[in-house]
């Protein structure tokens, strides 16, 4: 079967995608202790291998498949904007460095696709120059900049190894009700075959469903509001803390409904901390209305995770909240990192992956 390695890894989403689609974890690198102890519990066979510096392409075993959610805290809007001069997001060319040392070492054949996840601001970090810089650094050649001086959503470079195709995916059009437009970009050091893993319908794995009650969020079952029986079911508001003060300072309906927004929205894109919060509107009861923060457990089901795949280290050890929190921030929502590997698998295996 073809093989992963995973730079960056997080709590495993890229190894788990690949799993579903029949491709090996082989390794991974990952440095925060908790992400790695919970990736630990799920891929016992997998090897970790630490800090991404200190990693030499040429030594580590070879892969079909090298994925990488390099550190997007300088390129994020949200972020210093520091570009990839800054000190985390500058690590991406660490990945690129491993890339070409393992094709080096292996005289081309390994690996044969790189894949690249990020945030949408990379497009307009430093004016568009550091999504210029990630292409360049993949091809190894000048790509110019597009003629308005804005990035398109969805683009692609031919023409040089390896061939290049990127694409915003947003997790609600996955499947998952959370605003998350992210950046993935396939490199094919192979062929040309970009364009098939990210522009091509494929069927995936359904995100998990709950239960009744389970929706996004799980404000009632969960909360500190129970339905009773005969009761209208309450309305459900995801929104940012910076709507808080005001959703708490209004006792009627409608302002309440102004302040957190509509019942229909998605989740924000989650963050790395406990601070987002919901509300829950009961429009027959409207003095009951009332607001708290989102639960791990709810993180995870906005991320397509598995029920529980955060709550325990590879010892069985509960990983502690605000670890939680932030790593699945961090980490990648699992139905757009397995449409990718479906992609991949389909080539790789000669015919539609399973």
């Amino acid at each position: 079967m073809p093989a992963l390695g995973s730079l960056f890894d997080g709590i495993g989403v890229f190894p788990l995608a690949a799993s579903r689609c029949g491709i090996t974890p082989l390794w991974a690198s990952e440095i925060e202790r908790a992400p790695v102890s919970i990736t630990r519990r799920h891929f016992p066979d997998m090897e970790h291998l630490g800090d991404v510096t200190k990693l030499d392409g040429g030594k580590i075993p070879p892969v079909d498949i090298i994925t990488f959610g390099s550190p997007c805290q300088n390129l994020s809007t949200a972020g210093n904007r520091e570009g990839l001069a800054g000190v985390k997001s500058g690590l991406f060319f660490e990945a690129i460095r491993i890339i070409k040392e393992m094709r080096c070492e292996t005289n081309g054949v390994y690996p044969t696709f790189a894949v690249w996840e990020n945030v949408a601001g990379a497009f307009s970090s430093n004016d568009g120059m550091d999504f210029r810089a990630v292409l360049e650094a993949f091809t190894g050649a000048a790509v110019s900049m597009p003629a308005g001086g804005r990035w398109a959503s969805a683009g692609m470079v031919r023409g040089y190894v390896p061939d290049i195709v990127w694409r915003v995916l947003d997790a609600r059009g996955w499947g998952v009700p959370q605003r998350r437009r992210r950046i993935f970009l396939v490199a094919d050091y192979g062929g040309q075959c970009s364009a098939q893993v990210l522009l091509k319908s494929r069927r995936l794995h359904q995100v998990p469903e709950y239960g009744e009650g389970d929706g996004l969020p799980d404000a009632v079952r969960a909360g500190k509001h129970s339905c009773e029986a005969g009761r209208q079911a309450p309305a459900v508001y995801p929104f940012q803390d910076r709507k808080m003060r005001g959703a708490v300072q209004h006792k009627d309906a409608r302002a309440f409904l102004s302040a957190t927004g509509r019942p229909d929205d998605p989740c924000p894109t989650l963050l790395t901390k406990d601070n987002q919060i919901v509300a829950v509107h009961f429009e027959d009861d409207p003095d009951n209305d009332f607001i708290r923060r989102l639960t791990p457990a709810e993180f995870e089901r906005l991320m397509g995770l598995p029920e529980s795949w955060t709550e325990k280290g590879h010892n069985g050890e509960p990983i502690g909240e605000n670890a939680r929190y932030k790593a699945l921030g961090n980490s990648i929502v699992v139905p757009c990192a397995e449409y990718v590997m479906a992609g991949i698998a389909e080539i790789l295996k000669g015919g539609p992956a399973e």
